[in-house]
């Protein structure tokens, strides 16, 4: 398509065509060039009267100002979203004047390597900034994201690993029955959820000795049967709020900052740092194997997917099926 064949102020991008006018912001057609559609949405544009016709300066601040405004944000999960803003604000500390149609790929380079000594934090920022040059390239400032396919620092990553028996029960002696610390324990280890599906869970959610879950990942409904240890831990709370487990005013659910920091304290206090939060779900799926369930089984509990099942319960399995073949090996040396 030449450029003499669209309208004035219309230009064509990489990734679409743009409004494009000195002092106006730019914007993206939604509508294919040619169409009805595409005209009245062209008159629109030039004939909004509530339409800001100064465009803020080019500068990350803007782009995140921006981004923060768009589906793409607004979308992000409560948790994902307090997790992004950390790094949305760090980019401005460091670059929030700076133009990020500049941003060149060596930049985003030297940017993860001078963090490097903190892996985590170094592959976070990297790929929250490549979500939000993305957004940049949505907006017409520039042609190309520069973070994309810059890989990641490499990590001796750990693998999670349910909770031992013996640290469990030093967490439930250490946290007795009618604390928060306790009873989101033992929900996230009775129902096998997410914690943050346990963070939403409400009484009303119980149901005929069951927590009835709809889990915000996958939507999936579940009908999660009581254990003895959790009834436990559920009488003894307090009932103060629509929401199972609280914040300190039982004005509303406990937020999973305040969840990890308090259980934090606990692992500290008992010698279990290295096992966190989201541990007691393995636990749970591991427990749900040893006691001989199928994955069909597992999973009717837990709303994992077969290949998850399997990634969470590996461990014991081998454990399993070792004793088992040892078994069998001194079996044969008997006959």
């Amino acid at each position: 398509m030449a450029k003499r064949e669209l309208p004035k102020h219309v230009y064509r991008q990489r990734n679409g065509i743009y409004f494009q006018r000195r002092g106006w912001p730019s914007q993206k057609f939604e509508n294919e060039f040619g169409t009805a559609a595409f005209w009245k949405e062209y008159a629109d544009i030039l004939s909004a009267k509530d339409k800001p016709k100064v465009i803020a300066s080019r500068s990350f601040k803007a782009l995140i100002k921006s981004y923060r405004n768009s589906p793409r944000y607004r979308n992000l999960k409560p948790r994902t979203g307090l997790d992004y803003d950390k790094y949305l604000e760090f980019f401005i500390s460091i670059m929030g004047d700076r133009n990020p149609a500049k941003l060149q790929r060596k930049d985003v380079i030297r940017l993860r390597d001078s963090n490097a000594e903190k892996a985590y934090f170094a592959n976070y920022s990297l790929r929250v900034l490549r979500v939000l040059m993305e957004h940049c390239v949505d907006l017409g400032w520039r042609e190309s994201n520069p973070a994309r396919g810059v890989s990641e620092l490499k990590t001796d990553k750990r693998e999670r690993e349910p909770w031992p028996q013996e640290l469990l029960d030093t967490y439930r002696a250490t946290c007795p029955l009618g604390t928060r610390q306790r009873l989101v324990m033992e929900l996230c280890v009775g129902t096998g959820q997410r914690i943050g599906d346990v963070l939403e869970m409400r009484w009303s959610d119980i149901q005929d000795g069951a927590v009835f879950v709809r889990q915000s990942k996958t939507k999936k409904e579940l009908w999660v049967p009581i254990l003895p240890q959790l009834q436990q831990a559920l009488e003894a709370a307090k009932r103060h709020s629509v929401f199972i487990v609280t914040n300190e005013r039982c004005t509303n659910r406990w937020s999973y900052r305040g969840a990890s920091a308090a259980v934090r304290k606990v692992r500290e206090q008992i010698g279990a740092v290295d096992y966190d939060i989201h541990s007691w779900r393995y636990n749970a799926a591991c427990e749900l194997v040893e006691a001989g369930c199928s994955d069909d089984l597992v999973a009717a509990v837990t709303g994992q997917s077969p290949a998850m099942v399997l990634h969470y319960t590996k461990k014991v399995r081998q454990r399993i099926r070792a004793i088992a073949a040892q078994q069998m090996r001194e079996n044969q040396k008997r006959r």
